[in-house]
């Protein structure tokens, strides 16, 4: 493998050096293209051999874990007022053609959670039977639960009531104050219903996270997995908007209004692609720094993939407050804050420790497998 790339990589110079700055000029576009798809395939490297890497009864380890205290920060509902917003890219710099074009769009008043919804929080879900109840979750969501046999998010193993996951550090208890990953679209969407929320609109994300300068947990910083802490360059008000997982939305893939393919053979890049899939936003800890900004729009199927070419990095839950006019909670939100602070509260007195060791097998059930390209 690597000698192709050094093959690729040799001839590629070769070509560029030796072009005229007229053909250089017809090449721009899709090596650029070439260049950032690439990017994408880094990311895909490194969550397919997650994938595979958790079939393995060795539990083999690609990098050792961080170690660190986990406090994540503490979850506001933001308010945002009804307006008339322009969503998409405005041109400047390198993006897909499907953030394109930019458009007008108009939203609601809305409350998005401060960050992201953690391991304590959906292990609520898990705990109150929210796999086995059908009222949370959509028609086709909850046949997929059945026909795949789903009880908890892929790469999930319970034995003797204690929960542990499968990373690229080997296999480690579930740190509860983790944002939680490798949900599918239906699996969101049910724990966002079970806890009194629903998911954002891509345009609703796009609008809050507009002045949010762009700082997380990214490939460069070698974690390879969400972080309970929130990244030095992350000021919030809206934290982990970038970085540790993408972000599921309510949107439906397709194109803005307006929206026309390349021309050639490029157009098949993202347009063929516009049907039975889901928005994801933000980025995950195994995309690149340089490949993230505002606009840009990951897609999947609402399912958990069945074919091995594309199995999801890092996919998790941001929510919209849907209950925000009532006084008190739900039942369904109520058992999820007191979930988590029974969750949260065990945790303190492990000390805090998010690690297990790499070289401890975890033997049960494993849950059968979800971002990107």
């Amino acid at each position: 493998m690597f000698g192709y790339r050094a093959y690729v990589d040799k001839h590629m110079d070769r070509l560029l050096r030796a072009s005229d700055s007229r053909t250089l000029d017809r090449a721009e576009p899709a090596v650029v293209l070439g260049i950032h798809h690439e990017q994408q395939h880094q990311e895909l490297i490194l969550t397919n051999l997650k994938h595979a890497w958790a079939a393995n009864p060795l539990h083999p380890v690609y990098r050792e874990a961080v170690s660190e205290a986990a406090v994540p920060p503490r979850r506001a509902w933001l308010t945002f007022p009804p307006r008339l917003a322009s969503i998409g890219h405005d041109g400047s710099g390198f993006a897909f053609d499907n953030e394109l074009p930019r458009h007008q769009t108009w939203l609601h008043g809305f409350q998005l959670a401060s960050r992201l919804a953690t391991n304590a929080e959906y292990q609520g879900f898990v705990a109150d039977g929210g796999y086995d109840r059908p009222e949370f979750w959509l028609s086709d969501g909850w046949a997929a639960r059945q026909v795949q046999g789903w009880e908890a998010p892929l790469y999930w193993t319970e034995e003797n009531g204690e929960w542990s996951m499968t990373t690229l550090a080997g296999p480690r208890l579930l740190c509860p104050s983790e944002p939680v990953c490798h949900v599918s679209y239906y699996e969101a969407d049910a724990f966002a219903r079970w806890a009194g929320a629903r998911l954002p609109t891509e345009a609703e994300w796009e609008i809050a996270s507009s002045d949010v300068p762009l700082g997380g947990h990214f490939l460069e910083a070698g974690r390879f997995h969400p972080a309970a802490t929130t990244a030095a360059d992350d000021p919030g008000p809206i934290y982990q908007l970038y970085g540790d997982v993408w972000q599921w939305t309510a949107s439906p893939y397709a194109g803005y209004p307006g929206y026309a393919p390349l021309t050639g053979a490029l157009g098949e890049y993202n347009g063929k692609f516009m049907c039975n899939q889901f928005v994801l936003r933000g980025a995950s800890c195994v995309t690149p720094r340089g490949h993230t900004r505002l606009t840009y729009r990951n897609f999947f199927p609402p399912g958990r993939p069945l074919a091995v070419q594309r199995h999801p990095p890092c996919q998790g839950s941001r929510m919209i407050d849907a209950v925000r006019q009532r006084s008190t909670p739900p039942p369904s939100r109520r058992r999820w804050a007191n979930s988590s602070r029974t969750c949260s509260a065990a945790w303190e007195r492990r000390g805090r420790n998010c690690l297990a060791s790499t070289s401890t097998t975890r033997t049960g059930r494993r849950c059968s497998m979800k971002s990107r390209r």
